[in-house]
């Protein structure tokens, strides 16, 4: 689809990219960057001297190979390239970003430039840190589900240090939360520890110092045997909504 409307004769081209919240950058169909807007100066300020520049200045006149540990295999990108080009680069160890590279075309189709836009940048300490924060928080799915009630649908392999992760934020969740019961469903566990035993009796005496009750459900019969060997009774159910009624029915007597 063609573009539509026109745009306001006092407003400018510079004017419109430098507004536009993202760093952008210009380069012509040698692949040499000629011009970048106000916000993609700031950044690459901080860029450049990872590359033995001095400043953002010095990047002008340069060609994007430079910036590129495989400069053949960027230009066959480049070559072949007919819409936009999404990928994430990691710049010298230290900052990672996506760039999108577009394009530009004259009336008749011919391309005469690229537009490169580097957005969503961090450094890679954080991108890392991120990237565990979201680990450990699919490897601990807390769930809550009823009045003091939480679930925790374990889901892939169990080994020690998912056990001790899991062990903890479901101490800090059932003592912020004042937590009376934690369903633990074992459906789509798939066992990675010989000693999942000692991780599951770990969890319910820490419960019960509490004053929580384990329920366990979804007990498939290769976890049968290590739950048989746990220490005390433990009310166990071959479906989360059992074992939720059963809860609820609890609830009711007190």
């Amino acid at each position: 689809m063609n573009a539509l409307g026109h745009i306001p004769e006092h407003v400018s081209a510079i004017h419109v990219l430098n507004s536009v919240g993202e760093n952008i950058l210009i380069a012509d169909t040698t692949y040499t960057i000629q011009w970048m807007n106000a916000n993609a100066a700031n950044l690459l300020s901080i860029i450049a001297p990872l590359y033995g520049l001095t400043r953002a200045d010095d990047i002008i006149g340069m060609n994007m190979d430079h910036f590129h540990a495989s400069p053949k295999r960027q230009q066959a990108v480049m070559k072949s390239l007919q819409d936009s080009h999404r990928t994430r680069i990691t710049i010298k160890d230290r900052i990672v970003t996506d760039i999108v590279i577009t394009p530009m075309r004259d009336g008749q189709g011919h391309i005469n430039g690229y537009i490169v836009l580097l957005t969503d940048v961090t450094t890679k300490a954080e991108e890392e840190a991120e990237k565990e924060k979201l680990i450990h928080a699919l490897s601990v799915p807390i769930l809550h589900i009823w009045e003091k009630t939480i679930s925790l649908p374990l889901i892939g392999e169990f080994d020690t240090e998912r056990a001790d992760r899991m062990i903890i934020s479901v101490l800090e969740e059932c003592t912020q939360h004042r937590i009376q019961y934690v369903l633990l469903d074992l459906s789509g566990l798939f066992i990675a520890d010989d000693a999942i035993h000692h991780h599951i009796q770990k969890l319910t005496n820490c419960l019960q110092l509490i004053g929580a009750e384990c329920i366990m459900t979804g007990i498939k019969p290769q976890l049968a045997q290590a739950v048989g060997r746990l220490e005390q009774h433990i009310q166990t159910f071959q479906t989360a909504h059992a074992g939720l009624q059963y809860i609820i029915q609890n609830k009711k007597r007190y």
